[in-house]
């Protein structure tokens, strides 16, 4: 297990004012959800569903699959650990740079593991032998998407390869995602979704997986009894139930994500790196992300993710998560004087 993450907070020895490490989106209104959770309380006294049934089938409804179709998680990473469990000893290929749990889970679990560059052409993909691909789309940590048409091309020309598709951020996109209604067509495909990112409750720990029946017996078979807690899965169904309390204006939030790019741009010694979410990567051109990350914390109060320990990045590599006007601002002067003084 990786400790490194994003949003390390739980970590950190001095007072965070801003935190830019964190990719769920900071703007979630929670007050209902925090008033609806304290009428729940007593929940607390007894077991939930084993496998949070209830939650499973309220998903199902919403994506017009069946109950089996489902595996409710505790947190999506759980869903990665899970699938590489069920196929022990298998081979994988995994995008890079990427989530370091794709990684970890299959090391644990003996899978042979291969690497292919998300920055190479995906026509050159060669998956003979390969059990599994690993992407995640939207790409954590650099923001890459790969279209709809394009993923959906992939997965048919390797019907021997199950594809493990990450969508914890299909929300930070406007483009148009696999759909649950894709899976039908392509018994070798494993969409996994997280419901913390776009609602900002990362603390849930709550995530699912859709597939085939065959794939999630396999899981299932694997999975803890009582793994999802009981607040976790009364949060997630009101926040399915409501869905109009917690919008996310995406549009705006990239607005100021460009905007934010922008600015950084003007900067001669870092380089950002395109993205079509609301979080990038940045290359620092002299110093290191460890260093930058430190000056900001001690000095203004800002969290940022150093990004060096991602599979095919260096010390000089950075996420960023965008976060309100104000913020970003005085993000970016901290950044200009940091990169001024050394």
């Amino acid at each position: 297990m990786l400790f490194g993450h994003g949003d390390d907070f739980y970590n950190v020895q001095h007072e965070v004012k801003m935190n830019f490490s964190s990719n769920a989106w900071h703007g979630a209104n929670l007050e209902n959800l925090k008033e609806h959770l304290m009428t729940q309380f007593d929940k607390l006294s007894h077991y939930p569903d084993p496998d949070a049934s209830g939650l499973k089938r309220l998903l199902a409804r919403r994506f017009e699959i069946k109950d089996e179709n489902v595996v409710v998680t505790n947190g999506s990473v759980t869903a990665f650990y899970l699938l590489a469990q069920a196929w022990k000893g298998a081979k994988s290929t995994i995008f890079f740079p990427s989530f370091s749990e794709y990684e970890d889970a299959c090391r644990l679990h003996e899978h042979e593991i291969t690497y292919f560059s998300n920055s190479e052409d995906l026509s050159e993909l060669s998956l003979k032998g390969q059990d599994f691909c690993w992407i995640g789309n939207p790409n954590n940590p650099d923001g890459k998407l790969i279209h709809r048409t394009e993923l959906l091309k992939l997965i048919a020309a390797h019907r021997q390869t199950t594809f493990v598709i990450d969508q914890a951020y299909a929300a930070f996109t406007t483009e148009d995602m696999l759909k649950a209604g894709d899976l039908k067509a392509n018994k070798n495909l494993v969409l996994v979704q997280s419901i913390s990112k776009a609602y900002n409750v990362s603390g849930l720990r709550v995530g699912y997986i859709m597939a085939s029946p065959a794939i999630t017996r396999a899981v299932n078979k694997y999975l803890i009894p009582w793994s999802v807690n009981a607040m976790a899965i009364e949060a997630s169904k009101y926040i399915l139930i409501h869905p109009a309390q917690f919008t996310l204006p995406i549009r705006k939030w990239k607005r100021e994500t460009s905007e934010l790019i922008y600015q950084l741009s003007k900067l001669d010694d870092l380089e950002v790196i395109p993205t079509a979410v609301t979080f990038f990567l940045v290359r620092l051109k002299k110093g290191t992300a460890a260093a930058l990350k430190k000056y900001l914390l001690e000095n203004h109060g800002i969290l940022i993710r150093d990004a060096s320990n991602f599979h095919g990045l260096d010390e000089s590599y950075l996420r960023l998560s965008t976060q309100t006007a104000t913020e970003n601002q005085l993000l970016t002067d901290a950044l200009k004087g940091w990169l001024e003084s050394i």
